[in-house]
């Protein structure tokens, strides 16, 4: 249901308030329920076609659309997810979901930086351009899809396989960033390939009082060492350049431990799983061929096993061979906002975009925010918010008018 403003709020604010009581928390989110009808009535509101596309059971990609004048032209894209992570309530000053308001117009709540205020932005932004009678060459959707928290399987990455995505016939997507604790603001062209793998290590079994020689114990703690060894060889790149960001970077963090029965009975088998975050620059090939090698020193029976692994990684180029961003940053120069272009240091589903042929940079206008996706307290200031649609005021008709490509002629 949406409902009024409270008295000497901004309807925007509140329509973003209302989005963020809407319960869409992993593993259980309610999409269909809820956020279908809520996007369906806004979408009514606001005079865009609406579009639903069920890529897994419960799991509803939903296009709002907004015609453009010249259907030749591919259209811009303004992606959004509408999932969020769990949450400790212990650990909140607020309840997560009721996106209370401090007196300081700070609104505490689950996805208020990571992504519902883009989404809503990019709303607010078309409604304030239509009710200025703008008409604009490209047509713009935006798409809000499910379960981008848990690596978008059931969401972005089936969409992108669909008739109905390719009928979209996108030139260009904008998707999520991040906050920024300075006056700058964040651009991301890249992402690094999330790799989680599981190495598991089999050795001999017996009595916790012996010395067993080729133990699982043993030959899993050379593994562990190695990565372990690279992971301070990264961190240490990282801290020795300033030119360098996380981004571009590989991380590694070892992250589950499993393995034993007893304190006085040796294992057979035991196992360690890491978070990899590999760099977009690094050889794929070559980099698993080093994973192996790592497996391969500690001894026999040691094997690892991918439970996620991204082999496209894509670059957006920011430079004037791309309109799109050529468009963007000069709107951004108009404005007088700083902006960095950065690689992103985790994943999104604009790896899925960029895979699928679509060039995608990752914004999310928030500047002087401290960065809280996942944290506890996650808060976004009603003033950076509204500035936000400012921002996107302007960004929208840029790359929707962005002139007609020599595909498109």
């Amino acid at each position: 249901k949406i409902t009024t403003s409270p008295k000497g709020e901004h309807p925007s604010v509140t329509l973003f308030r209302q989005y963020l009581r809407i319960r869409t928390v992993q593993p259980e989110p309610n999409y269909v329920d809820e956020v279908v009808l809520f996007l369906e009535k806004i979408a009514s509101d606001l005079g865009l076609d609406c579009q639903k596309v069920e890529v897994a059971p419960g799991r509803v990609v939903t296009i709002l659309t907004w015609q453009g004048t010249d259907p030749r032209l591919q259209s811009l894209v303004l992606n959004s997810h509408t999932d969020v992570v769990p949450v400790f309530e212990e650990h909140w000053s607020h309840d997560p979901f009721e996106a209370f308001k401090d007196p300081q117009g700070n609104i505490y709540a689950r996805g208020a930086q990571d992504m519902k205020c883009v989404g809503i932005q990019y709303l607010e932004a078309i409604r304030r351009l239509k009710g200025e009678g703008k008409r604009l060459p490209r047509t713009i959707h935006l798409t809000f899809v499910p379960d981008e928290e848990i690596g978008g399987h059931k969401g972005m990455e089936l969409f992108v396989k669909r008739p109905e995505f390719q009928a979209l016939r996108a030139g260009f997507a904008l998707d999520e960033g991040l906050a920024s604790p300075t006056e700058t603001f964040v651009v991301f062209y890249s992402e690094r390939s999330p790799w989680w793998l599981r190495i598991t290590s089999s050795g001999n079994p017996g009595h916790g009082s012996r010395f067993i020689e080729n133990t699982a114990a043993e030959k899993l703690h050379r593994v562990v060492a190695s990565v372990l060894e690279f992971r301070e060889q990264e961190k240490l790149r990282l801290q020795s350049d300033p030119s360098l960001t996380l981004g571009a970077v590989t991380s590694v963090n070892l992250t589950v431990l499993q393995g034993g029965v007893a304190y006085n009975v040796v294992p057979a088998t035991m196992s360690a799983s890491f978070d990899f975050r590999v760099a977009p620059d690094v050889d794929l090939k070559a980099f698993e061929k080093r994973i192996q090698g790592w497996c391969q020193d500690a001894g026999e029976g040691v094997t690892y096993q991918f439970q996620q692994k991204w082999t496209e990684p894509r670059i957006t180029a920011t430079d004037d061979s791309n309109p799109w961003w050529a468009e963007f940053s000069r709107v951004c120069r108009e404005m007088s906002l700083a902006v960095k272009p950065e690689i992103f240091p985790a994943a999104t589903d604009s790896r899925y975009l960029r895979a699928a042929g679509v060039p995608a940079l990752g914004f999310s206008p928030m500047n002087l925010t401290p960065v809280l996706l996942h944290d506890h307290n996650e808060f976004l200031n009603e003033a950076v918010f509204l500035r936000g649609i400012d921002i996107y005021v302007r960004l929208l008709p840029a790359l929707a008018s962005v002139p007609a490509l020599p595909h498109e002629r």
